[in-house]
C-alpha cells in the first residue's frame, strides 16, 4: 500500500534530509492537519502575517489559508465556514439546503487544493518525495491539477499537469500562468469522462523515475483530509444553522463523487450527527446507478469507474443529474437576467439570488441532487440537507456561450429563465435515484475490481478489504500520525512561520 499514500515511517533518510534542508532554506513550515481542521489554533504571528499576503500568491504563508475558514475576501478567517442556506422558494422543497462555499480557498478558488497539500506533504515528511529531484505529476479532471500544482509551486517542487483536452479554458489559462514550463501540462484524450485516459499516460510517466503520481483516485490522503477538514468544517456549518432552528436534524450530505475525496466528509457527518450519504454522478455516465457510460460536461465529477478510496459501503442513496441540466442553469445563475427572473419573479431573497454566481457546474449538480434526496426521501423543514459548492461560476465563463447558443437560442431572458428554472430546478424529481440496500453496495464496489486490480495492479487482498468500515476506521488515527511528523519536520527545519 506503499503506493497509495499510507507510509507513516521515514522511508529514505537520504531524501528526507534533502527535504529538510531545501526547506529550512526557502523558509518554508508546514501547517498541520488539526491547524486546516480548527484555523483558529494558528499562533497569533501566522494570522497577522498572513495579512499582507494576497491569497492567490505564491507564497508559503499561504499554505495556511488552505482551509474552509476563509472569509469572502480569502484574506480574513472566519469562525464558521462561509455558507447559504437555500429557501424553498428557490429549490421547491421543504428542507433546507446548506450549501458551503469551495470557492473561499486560496490560490484556485476551490477546495480541490486541500486535497493537493494531504497527498503531497505526507509523502514530504516521510522522506518519500525529493523537492530536489522528483517531479510530482497531478492527474485530474481540473481543480485537483491547479490545486498540485499551486502546492508544488510554493513547496519548491516542480509540478505536472495531467487533464484532458476538452476542460475548460479557464483551467489551462491558469496552468499556464502556473508551471514552469509549457510541457508540464499535459493535455489527454477526451473530456469529463476519459479517466483512463489520464491512467494510461500516468502509467507512461511513471517508467520515469524523476515522476511521482499523485492519484487523487487512490490516494487516501484525499480521503482523510476531507473526513476531518470538510466532515468537520460541515458539521461546524450545520451546527450553527441549527442554532436558529433548534428541531433540525442533518438529514443527508450529497457529493459528487469526482476522486471521492469530499464525499468522505459524509462518513464523519454520519459518525457525528447520523446523516446520510448521497453519492452523484452524471446521468449521461450512470456508472454507479445502472453500470452506464458515456460523456458530459459536468467538470470535475470524472467517472466510467469506482475510486478506490471511496467508501461505498457506506454509502447510502445513488442518483444521477443531467449535464443539460447544469449547463442550463449556470446560465440562469450566472447571469444578471436569470438572477431577476428568480428574485423578481419567484420571490428568492436578493441576497441569495446574490450568492448563486459562486456554484460552477459541479456545485449546480450538487444542489440538484440535493433537491431530488429531499424530495425522494420525504424530508420536511426539520430534515437539512448539507453539500458544497465546489468552485464558482468563474471558472467557466468560456463554457457560457455555448451553453446559450444550445440551450437559449444565443440569448437569455426572463422568459426563458423562466422556463430552465422550472424544467431543471423545480422540476428535479425522483427519478434516476437508488437507495442502497447491502446487494446494492456490493454490486456498487464490485465495479473497482476492473479498475483496480486488473488494470492499476492492486492486490486483491488489498482492494477487498476496503468492503469492511473496520478498514476505514482504522485509516483515521493516520491524521495525527503525519501531524506529528510535520510538527518533528518543522522542528528540523527550524523554520517559525509568521516570524
Amino acid at each position: 500500500m506503499t503506493k497509495l499514500g499510507l507510509d507513516t515511517d521515514i522511508v529514505d533518510q537520504g531524501v528526507y534530509a534533502r527535504t529538510v534542508a531545501r526547506f529550512r532554506e526557502a523558509r518554508i513550515a508546514l501547517p498541520s492537519f488539526a491547524q486546516l481542521t480548527d484555523p483558529s489554533t494558528m499562533a497569533a504571528p501566522v494570522r497577522d502575517a498572513l495579512a499582507g499576503i494576497a491569497p492567490d500568491d505564491a507564497h508559503a504563508l499561504n499554505l495556511f489559508r488552505v482551509h474552509w475558514h476563509n472569509g469572502p475576501d480569502r484574506r480574513a478567517q472566519v469562525a464558521v465556514p462561509e455558507h447559504v442556506v437555500l429557501p424553498s422558494s428557490l429549490t421547491g422543497v421543504a428542507a433546507p439546503i446548506i450549501v458551503a462555499f469551495g470557492d473561499r480557498f486560496p490560490l484556485i478558488h476551490a477546495h480541490k487544493v486541500l486535497a493537493a497539500y494531504a497527498c503531497l506533504v505526507p509523502r514530504l515528511v516521510t522522506g518519500q518525495f525529493d523537492p530536489t529531484a522528483h517531479k510530482a505529476v497531478w492527474p485530474s479532471t481540473g481543480n485537483y491539477c491547479r490545486g498540485g500544482v499551486a502546492i508544488s509551486r510554493i513547496l519548491g517542487c516542480r509540478g505536472v499537469a495531467v487533464l484532458p483536452e476538452g476542460m475548460s479554458e479557464e483551467r489551462f489559462a491558469w496552468l499556464t500562468r502556473w508551471v514552469s514550463d509549457p510541457a508540464d501540462i499535459i493535455r489527454t484524450p477526451g473530456t469529463e469522462s476519459n479517466v483512463k485516459e489520464i491512467y494510461d499516460e500516468c502509467h507512461r510517466l511513471e517508467a520515469d523515475p524523476q515522476n511521482v503520481i499523485f492519484n487523487q483516485f487512490c490516494e487516501f490522503g484525499n480521503h482523510l483530509v476531507h473526513y476531518q477538514v470538510t466532515g468537520r468544517a460541515l458539521g461546524r456549518v450545520f451546527e450553527h444553522v441549527q442554532q436558529d432552528r433548534p428541531g433540525a436534524r442533518l438529514a443527508a450530505f450529497v457529493s459528487a463523487t469526482g476522486s471521492a475525496g469530499t464525499i468522505a466528509a459524509g462518513d464523519y457527518l454520519k459518525d457525528a450527527h447520523g446523516a446520510r450519504t448521497v453519492a452523484v454522478e452524471a446521468l449521461e455516465c450512470p456508472t454507479m446507478l445502472y453500470n452506464g457510460y458515456g460523456e458530459h460536461n459536468i467538470q470535475g465529477i470524472g467517472d466510467k469507474h469506482i475510486p478506490l478510496i471511496h467508501n461505498v459501503t457506506n454509502t447510502d442513496v445513488i442518483t444521477a443529474i443531467s449535464d443539460r441540466a447544469t449547463d442550463t442553469l449556470e446560465v440562469v445563475f450566472a447571469s444578471a437576467e436569470g438572477r431577476a427572473h428568480l428574485v423578481e419573479d419567484r420571490g428568492v431573497p436578493a441576497e441569495i439570488a446574490a450568492a448563486l454566481p459562486h456554484f460552477g457546474l459541479s456545485s449546480i449538480c450538487n444542489l440538484l441532487a440535493a433537491i431530488k434526496t429531499a424530495k425522494a426521501l420525504d424530508l420536511g423543514p426539520d430534515d437539512a440537507v448539507i453539500t458544497v459548492a465546489t468552485d464558482g461560476s468563474a471558472m467557466y465563463s468560456s463554457e457560457m456561450p455555448r451553453a446559450l447558443d444550445r440551450y437559449y437560442g444565443g440569448g437569455l431572458d426572463r422568459a426563458k429563465a423562466g422556463r430552465a428554472v422550472e424544467e431543471h430546478l423545480l422540476g428535479a424529481d425522483r427519478d434516476h435515484l437508488l437507495v442502497l440496500d447491502d446487494r446494492d453496495r456490493d454490486r456498487v464496489f464490485n465495479l473497482g475490481y476492473f479498475t483496480w486490480v486488473e488494470q492499476q495492479g492492486v492486490a486483491l487482498a488489498d482492494f477487498e478489504k476496503r468492503r469492511s468500515q473496520d478498514f476505514w476506521r482504522g485509516l483515521r488515527p493516520l491524521m495525527a500520525t503525519w501531524d506529528e511528523r510535520i510538527e518533528a519536520f518543522n522542528r528540523e527545519t527550524g523554520v517559525v512561520p509568521g516570524a
